[in-house]
């Protein structure tokens, strides 16, 4: 457990009286990359004078929320660098709940609270219940079948925030700002039809209060966050004098860009670092492309290829060179973005995962892929379709995943998959055969490939041609033979 007095003198502590914060944020999802960013942002502004606390909800695991309670709900977070160290105590938070442990009713009153302005969250794409390859409502989804028919007792996220917008109506409360914070294109609107068609279903009065009276603000964030490992807790463990299991580790690099569409209020995070501005989506489709999506392209061929972290893809000349011209070559050209040097983007991108202080997984990045493959690589292959222009890379990028996703790995081990469609994707495995047919099952996926991209033939055949080579090369010798052509 932290303990406060015990650490060095270098670690920065609370610099506020914590009993002026009120509580009129929460949170749901208190996982690793919101205790590094969006925490560290309000944490900041509350040495500046900032009343702006949060109410922290994990809906699952209660672990986490427990531990951070027996340490007065105080956490370390570090910033990690090469070539330097710098932690820092986090007190901004206010309250801390367990969705199953305290009920879901104490997270809807919690989220009922008066002073309660703003709601966001980071529970990755699957917890919105979306179909990817559309953003709207996934009506079929298990929670979303029981929240309908249970309103009071919701399981899923969409339905959470509309039980508390409900009892927040019925008490004549304001209303608050639902802001997403996860990795989707436009996650605002995402967020947004989920609810709004949740509530259609209830009602149109209720769909009508929430177009007129709820705002969804979209968010563009970044940095990189690797998840916790024995090993990092032990050595901070060693470095503090103290152990800390809520602790967290990022690096330095941090950037927020902000929809400033708030219908209650807002902290001051420009004050902070973040960007507010009119339209975030020209910055979400950069981060989401160039960043998201090279990161998903050496996620599956890295750990293909034996490489534990990003850094140690980064060793690999022709891994760096493939990751830098994915980004230059296939993602650049998609965007919408003005008065951004991308080529400078790209190169700070490759700086950043050079990092060896940051040890993240390949095999962490690479989970989830069915809904993370349309927005970071698929929606950029149909530009390139629409445009007749070549796009290896991102074909390369989706020929790793349907590799990775056969469930084997190079050295004939079994991978384990973890997705929500993991019993799909299982299924389409068992009953295809390797090579062309294996790649045909994969594209009839309607919720990640939609119902354009198996009739589009050069696609097929070029991931298929990508498909058959690395299960004959391997990883390494396809990116180098990709790179060898340029």
């Amino acid at each position: 457990m932290l303990e406060i007095d015990r650490l060095p003198a270098d670690v920065q502590r609370p610099a506020y009286d914590r009993s002026q914060l009120k509580t009129r944020m929460v949170h749901i999802g208190f996982g690793a990359f919101h205790r590094a960013h969006q925490a560290l942002a309000s944490d900041k502004l509350a040495a500046q004078g900032s009343d702006w606390g949060y109410c922290e909800v994990n809906l699952n695991s209660g672990a986490l929320i427990q531990a951070l309670r027996q340490q007065d709900l105080l956490y370390t977070l570090t910033e990690m660098a090469d070539d330097s160290l710098n932690t820092r105590v986090i007190g901004v938070i206010t309250q801390a709940l367990h969705g199953k442990g305290d009920g879901i009713d104490a997270v809807i009153e919690a989220m009922s609270q008066p002073d309660v302005a703003i709601v966001s969250m980071t529970v990755t794409e699957k917890g919105y219940c979306y179909m990817p390859s559309s953003g709207k409502l996934n009506p079929d989804h298990p929670d979303i079948v029981h929240d309908l028919e249970h309103p009071t007792q919701p399981r899923s996220l969409p339905g959470l925030i509309l039980a508390a917008i409900i009892r927040r109506r019925e008490r004549n409360l304001p209303p608050f700002s639902v802001m997403s914070c996860d990795n989707m294109p436009e996650n605002g609107h995402v967020t947004r039809n989920v609810i709004t068609q949740m509530a259609e279903r209830h009602s149109h009065d209720l769909a009508d209060y929430i177009q007129t009276h709820i705002t969804f603000p979209s968010t563009m964030v970044d940095r990189i966050v690797p998840a916790m490992t024995d090993a990092a807790f032990d050595a901070l463990e060693a470095r503090l004098g103290s152990s800390d299991p809520v602790a967290v580790e990022a690096e330095p690099f941090f950037q927020w860009v902000i929809e400033d569409n708030f219908v209650n209020g807002r902290p001051a995070w420009e004050h902070a670092g973040a960007e507010l501005v009119s339209d975030v989506l020209p910055f979400e489709e950069m981060k989401l492309r160039m960043l998201n999506g090279s990161h998903s392209f050496l996620a599956y061929l890295g750990f293909l290829a034996g490489y534990e972290h990003i850094s140690d893809c980064m060793a690999d000349a022709n891994f760096r060179t493939a990751a830098r011209a994915l980004m230059l070559q296939d993602q650049a050209p998609t965007l919408r973005t003005q008065g951004v040097d991308l080529e400078a983007y790209a190169d700070s991108l490759i700086a950043r995962y050079e990092n060896r202080a940051i040890k993240h997984r390949t095999y962490q990045i690479a989970t989830d892929g069915t809904q993370k493959l349309p927005q970071r690589l698929l929606d950029s292959v149909r530009w390139h379709l629409r445009n007749g222009t070549s796009c290896d890379y991102l074909m390369l990028g989706v020929a790793a995943w349907m590799r990775y996703v056969s469930g084997v790995d190079e050295q004939g081990q079994a991978i384990e998959i973890r997705d929500p469609l993991k019993e799909q994707l299982a299924s389409i495995v068992a009953h295809s055969d390797e090579g062309a047919q294996r790649v045909e099952a994969l594209l009839r996926l309607q919720a990640v490939f939609g119902d354009d991209l198996r009739y589009q033939t050069a696609f097929v055949s070029r991931v298929t041609e990508l498909y058959k080579q690395l299960n004959t090369q391997g990883a390494r010798a396809t990116v180098h033979a990709l790179v060898a052509q340029a």
